[in-house]
């Protein structure tokens, strides 16, 4: 399968489709902004001006979109726009109720449908070097496997239906907790007097150490690369990991699954958002820490 559309060509699903062009498949691509069809278009990708031309003569169709009801509402054209056999992958990341909705309308037009969200923000969009979490049929995964590796580094088959979309809530949940443990640490050794890169030398190596410290450490100096070095320059959207852990309380009320440090991460970042920091990393969220923590001590 080397034709592919690509729908959604934004901050992570333009660089995956240049990835696409980059490792020989003919990707065609549409998005509703016609600056990223453009910039897409730059990038070896061939432009379309709706989404029919874009999945004409498609064998595969990928999309990367905001939420399910864009999943959703674009799946529902898509599946009277292309012939039965034809490949449908999700990468965006959304509820499991909208993810089974789409593997559904797939499966009424004899398509085989994966979902597929990613791990990795837009540096490892860029790089090639996401994780995918795929939830799906295995035959058809094995089938999927060489365009998911031209685009990430780590492809892992969850499950069934959703499985993914299951995979990268529960992982994301961790990530926002683990992050704002993180950030607490660092506030109270401020408070402490103890230097940035004492906690980080101490942590680092010891039982509090975790990838929100070791790669995405939230105050400048011990890991350079992290976005603190860089004024929260994203890295991974405050606004994207709010979504996620909204998508992960619903799904654990739907469950009656107990969350709690899940269910006030979720508050927090809200919060972070309301005072207009929803495009900011998400490890920037240690200044609403500072800040509370001041008016705490007040």
């Amino acid at each position: 399968m080397t034709n592919i559309a690509f729908i959604g060509l934004g901050h992570m699903g333009g660089p995956m489709a240049a990835n696409l062009v980059k490792k020989g498949f003919s990707v065609r691509g549409f998005d509703l902004s016609p600056a990223l069809v453009s910039e897409a278009q730059g990038a070896g990708v061939i432009p379309c001006t709706s989404l029919a031309e874009a999945v004409d003569g498609a064998e595969v169709v990928i999309t990367m979109l905001p939420a399910g009801k864009h999943v959703l509402f674009v799946w529902q054209e898509l599946v009277t726009a292309v012939p039965a056999g034809t490949v449908l992958i999700d990468c965006s990341t959304i509820d499991i109720d909208s993810a089974r909705k789409a593997h559904a309308l797939a499966a009424d037009a004899e398509c085989p449908s994966l979902d597929a969200p990613v791990s990795g923000g837009t540096g490892g969009a860029a790089t090639g070097t996401l994780t995918f979490m795929v939830g799906g049929d295995p035959e058809v995964f094995s089938t999927a496997q060489p365009i998911f590796e031209a685009m990430g580094k780590r492809i892992i088959l969850c499950g069934g239906a959703s499985s993914g979309q299951a995979a990268k809530i529960c992982n994301n949940m961790i990530l926002g907790i683990s992050m704002i443990a993180v950030c607490e640490a660092f506030v109270l050794g401020e408070k402490l007097g103890l230097s940035h890169q004492s906690l980080f030398d101490v942590a680092s190596v010891s039982s509090g150490q975790c990838w929100s410290l070791t790669t995405y450490c939230p105050v400048p100096g011990p890991v350079p690369t992290s976005p603190a070095n860089a004024d929260y320059n994203p890295g991974f959207a405050a606004a994207l990991m709010l979504k996620d852990l909204k998508l992960s309380q619903a799904a654990a009320q739907a469950t009656g699954a107990m969350t709690p440090l899940g269910a006030r991460a979720s508050e927090l970042y809200d919060l972070f958002n309301q005072r207009g920091d929803g495009e900011r990393d998400f490890s920037g969220i240690i200044s609403l820490l500072r800040d509370q923590s001041g008016e705490a001590s007040g």
